[in-house]
């Protein structure tokens, strides 16, 4: 009851359906559709009773199952001609009849609209306290270039004055079918349409109204998307590869919910996320990221942080989370439900530990680009490092590079936190063959028109092997050390660290890519028969399994 008027939901449910089906009975994520406005209406703080209306003996019964009452129609009323308006009077005087008493406000609740929330109908009915308010129905904004088609001129018509984009068009609004609220007073057979009339405005989720296949599968995707919080984090340019990762990760999430949370004191991770407009919450300290955890209650936590203790993956378990971790080499890792470890190559012994290539996320840009054909001729060198480049490796292998009287196209792209930019600007800059990038945004087509490559030993590899241009590897630190992908076996030449090279090394070892063909195309073949662009499906896949398992198991 909501300010001394008695509510009642009426649900209209005919057994027959042209465009699905039993559409009303059908399963829609295991459940059947009817169910979902049931369960809206009977959560409701404000209404009384709830009743279905139908003349099908299956619908009864499980509409019985999810707690509603029934009122019978007769076979009249359940033609596919038939409008709602006299199924909706006919139900209300029955009900009444029944309950010996009247109700004052009577709602139309379709259960072609299982995306509805509850507290949208009680905001609904809220509208009611105006006593100027005749009749509530939900609406989504629906502003187009509209025409009409007119039988007598056999002509299409413009509904506009003025071809405008669309955000300066007026407003206009779609009835969603899933709310129609009237006070008694307006209900006939003929009509539920009070004088003054009162919008509620639906997110395009809430107003979906199931009619077709297509938007069934919409709906399905809705319920059976899963909320997703990934927690990432980069305090320097030797864990931006957590953000790049991550933000792949999000880039390929079209079906589920996400958000970043990020802590308020790694600007890096920060500055790079807010460039792409994801969502995302920043938190300071463990007792802010749980609170924020709490308040989005996703089923899933991604952990984007190399290394986690068992007391945080303990936490998040308590919480009822499942735990997903990238690269995480701390204690936690024996703890999560799943470890994926595309760089370091390793087996924990625990059974949750996927490791490989086959677990590495790209960039979108790769997915699209061709692969490499090895020409005799090197006439194109891209060098690349990752990161801020402390070391100044980009200049040494340059300085390597130009020492061997290699004359043709050098392309030297360096990293946005590169630390030495300006000073490689300056020193190069009347070099004819060399060429120095910054802010690049389309790497792949630079290492697709490159004949050789010179890179760290990082994520860069991975997507030069994906383009299958031959590469020489330098390891940055030790950490890139232990990215075995990096091999001969992988089609790479890996020179080791780099502070244990002389400019010579380097050299020499160029000159060995640069003046053989053979071992080029060698290389080059290596890389091809490596699938790279599969790594989100198989991460996907093992989710998926291991949720579900653990779903079932919970039961």
């Amino acid at each position: 009851m909501f300010n001394n008027n008695k509510i009642l939901v009426v649900i209209p449910a005919r057994g027959g359906s042209k465009g699905i089906p039993r559409k009303n009975i059908r399963l829609l994520a295991d459940r059947p559709l009817i169910s979902y406005a049931i369960d809206v209406a009977k959560a409701s703080q404000y209404v009384d009773d709830v009743v279905v209306s139908t003349e099908d003996p299956e619908i009864v019964h499980i509409a019985e199952k999810f707690g509603a009452s029934i009122i019978r129609r007769s076979p009249d009323l359940a033609g596919d001609r038939i409008p709602l308006d006299p199924v909706i009077f006919d139900a209300t005087v029955q009900k009444e009849k029944q309950a010996f008493d009247e109700y004052d406000i009577v709602i139309t609740l379709q259960a072609t609209s299982p995306l509805l929330k509850t507290e949208t109908l009680d905001k609904a009915i809220e509208k009611f306290e105006s006593f100027d308010v005749d009749t509530v129905i939900s609406v989504v904004e629906d502003k187009q270039l509209r025409w009409v088609y007119n039988d007598n001129e056999n002509r299409c018509f413009p509904l506009y004055s003025e071809r405008l984009n669309v955000q300066y068009l007026p407003r206009e609004f779609k009835e969603t079918g899933s709310i129609f609220a009237t006070r008694r007073g307006f209900l006939t057979p003929n009509s539920r349409l009070g004088n003054n009339v009162e919008l509620i405005e639906l997110s395009a989720e809430e107003g979906l109204n199931i009619q077709t296949q297509d938007e069934w599968w919409i709906a399905e995707h809705y319920l059976n998307r899963k909320k997703m919080a990934i927690v990432v984090s980069a305090a320097d340019y030797s864990d931006s590869n957590h953000i790049y990762r991550s933000l792949s990760l999000a880039s390929k999430l079209f079906i589920e919910e996400f958000i970043f949370l990020v802590d308020e004191n790694y600007r890096l991770g920060i500055e790079v996320i807010e460039k792409f407009e994801h969502p995302c919450k920043l938190y300071d300290g463990e007792d802010e990221l749980f609170a924020l955890l709490s308040q989005y209650n996703p089923h899933i936590v991604v952990n984007d942080i190399s290394d986690t203790t068992k007391e945080y993956i303990a936490r998040l378990k308590e919480m009822g989370f499942f735990v997903v971790n990238f690269e995480d080499i701390g204690m936690g890792s024996e703890d999560a439900d799943v470890v994926f470890d595309a760089l370091y190559e390793h087996d924990g012994g625990f059974g949750n530990i996927y490791t490989g290539y086959k677990y590495f996320i790209l960039k979108d840009e790769f997915y699209f680009l061709p692969s490499k054909i090895v020409g005799p001729d090197v006439n194109d060198l891209l060098i690349t490092f990752e990161g801020s480049d402390e070391n100044n490796l980009t200049e040494k292998v340059l300085d390597s590079v130009l020492a061997t009287g290699y004359a043709g196209r050098i392309d030297v792209i360096l990293d946005d936190r590169c630390v030495n930019k300006s000073e490689l600007f300056e020193k190069y800059e009347t070099s004819n063959n060399v060429q120095i990038y910054s802010n690049i945004t389309n790497v792949g087509d630079f290492m697709l028109r490159a004949d050789v490559v010179i890179t760290s030993a990082g994520r860069t590899m991975y997507e030069v092997c994906c383009i299958g241009t031959p590469c020489i590897c330098i390891c940055q630190n030790g950490r890139e050390q232990t990215h075995a992908f990096g091999s001969h076996n992988n089609g790479f030449i890996n020179m080791g660290l780099a502070d244990t090279l002389s400019g010579d090394d380097i050299s020499n070892q160029f000159k060995v890519v640069w003046q053989d063909f053979e071992l080029r195309q060698n290389m080059s073949n290596l890389m091809k028969k490596i699938d790279l662009k599969h790594g989100y499906n198989n991460i996907r896949s093992v989710v998926e399994e291991k949720y579900w398992a653990r779903e079932f198991q919970n039961r």
